[in-house]
């Protein structure tokens, strides 16, 4: 199954190939990450060099138009846009190191994914 992620803001495809690409920052260290595009799927692709703390806090900003991809009715998580046979889906997934917490919305509801979703009120999110 192909997932094809976008920036909610300005529509720009984030994986043109194996992996999600996106801005990561945390005070003065920022450097691209590539995510695996599995849904619930934690593999991180880091440059050399840089590490993660588990329980550190990171901002994630799309690649092309710099906007922070912080969710304003979930500050904990991230939003994207993704289309998956065909369907549209909004995906939120935790801004925290080391918490397995992932969500995919839409139409027909919200699936939840990692060890750590159940931690996450999902009231707010947006259904699409």
């Amino acid at each position: 199954m192909r997932w094809t992620y976008s920036c909610p803001h300005c529509e720009a495809m984030l994986n043109p190939d194996e992996t999600v690409i996106l801005l990561a920052e945390q005070r003065s260290d920022i450097f691209l990450v590539g995510l695996h595009p599995e849904p619930g799927n934690y593999r991180a692709y880091m440059p050399p060099g840089h590490e993660v703390e588990d329980g550190s806090r990171w901002n994630f900003r799309c690649p092309v138009c710099h906007h922070n991809l912080t969710a304003a009715i979930a500050p904990d998580l991230c939003a994207l846009d993704m289309v998956s046979g065909g369907v549209k889906h909004r995906v939120y997934f935790s801004r925290t190191a080391g918490e397995q917490a992932t969500f995919v919305v839409s139409a027909e509801g919200i699936e939840r994914l990692g060890t750590d979703a159940g931690s996450h009120s999902l009231e707010m999110l947006e259904l699409i």
